[in-house]
């Protein structure tokens, strides 16, 4: 009777490319040269763009099979079928770098989730550019770099955190509530590894104060979008979105409050479902296998 492998024999394998028959085939023939086993494949076939999504988390039974000799056995396969693709250890915690400003409500849930091993993250810093949660980032023995950003130092500001994001080997950047908007060239940097979060009132209530104006209108649905950054501020790929219902009982407070929890909720699933390379980008829309 052979032993299920080690957490350490898991991979995981996404892809996308031109939409064409014996795709699949091509996959399981080579898990199948490289003594693979599938335990959960999913695929999405986008006919409005004729291209093909596709993920498959496997484990490898040979325990002279490296991580390398996968890549190198499925280069010849993306060639042939013009692939774009990743493949890594399923196990493997993404490096995260958090950024948060004065409000702290995602950055506890995420350091929260983080801490019981729900999130399959390592934490290497935290950024603000102000110290309010610098006792925060202690408590939980993180790194905390406080950049300060002003108009004249934004240019400094913004080489610091590159800096930090190369030094630290950072997979992914997440703006819990970073109320600083990146610069185009930034935000062209971290293409695909930048996550953030708004309240879902826009483009109807800018500014400052928006669940406030949301009340002043009788709004009944208040809610959360995680999305990548891009230069097009808020309008990046969308990830994952929620809503809460509300009534004209509710007062501002309220519905701050409940905004809060759809925010870090929302967040955290985005966070979550990039660290398992679940998400997948598509033009200017997302490929969520959950």
């Amino acid at each position: 009777m052979s032993l299920r492998p080690q957490p350490d024999r898991e991979f995981v394998l996404t892809l996308s490319c031109p939409d064409r028959s014996g795709l699949v085939h091509a996959v399981t023939s080579f898990l199948v040269r490289h003594s693979g086993n599938i335990q959960e494949s999913q695929q999405f076939d986008d006919r409005l763009q004729d291209r093909f999504f596709m993920r498959v988390h496997f484990d490898v039974s040979d325990p002279g099979t490296s991580l390398e000799d996968l890549r190198t056995g499925f280069a010849p396969v993306a060639e042939a079928y013009r692939i774009s693709w990743q493949l890594h250890h399923a196990a493997t915690p993404t490096r995260t770098l958090i950024m948060v400003s004065k409000f702290g409500h995602c950055l506890n849930d995420l350091l929260f989730r983080w801490s019981i091993g729900a999130l399959n993250i390592e934490v290497p810093a935290i950024v603000s550019n102000h110290r309010d949660f610098e006792p925060l980032a202690e408590s939980h023995g993180i790194p905390f770099h406080h950049i300060p950003v002003t108009p004249e130092t934004k240019p400094e500001a913004e080489a610091r955190l590159l800096e930090l994001v190369d030094r630290l080997d950072i997979d992914l950047v997440v703006l819990a509530r970073y109320m600083q908007i990146l610069s185009n060239d930034l935000c062209k940097q971290l293409e695909g590894r930048a996550i953030n979060i708004h309240h879902s009132f826009l483009p109807s209530f800018k500014g400052a104060r928006p669940y406030v104006q949301a009340h002043e209108r009788g709004v009944k649905l208040i809610g959360a979008t995680a999305h990548y950054v891009t230069p097009d501020l808020d309008e990046g790929p969308i990830i994952e979105q929620d809503v809460v219902r509300v009534d004209h009982s509710q007062s501002p407070d309220s519905l701050v409050s409940l905004g809060r929890d759809v925010e870090a909720q929302v967040l955290a699933r985005a966070v979550e479902w990039h660290s398992r390379s679940r998400i997948m980008i598509n033009g200017n829309r997302t490929v969520v296998f959950r």
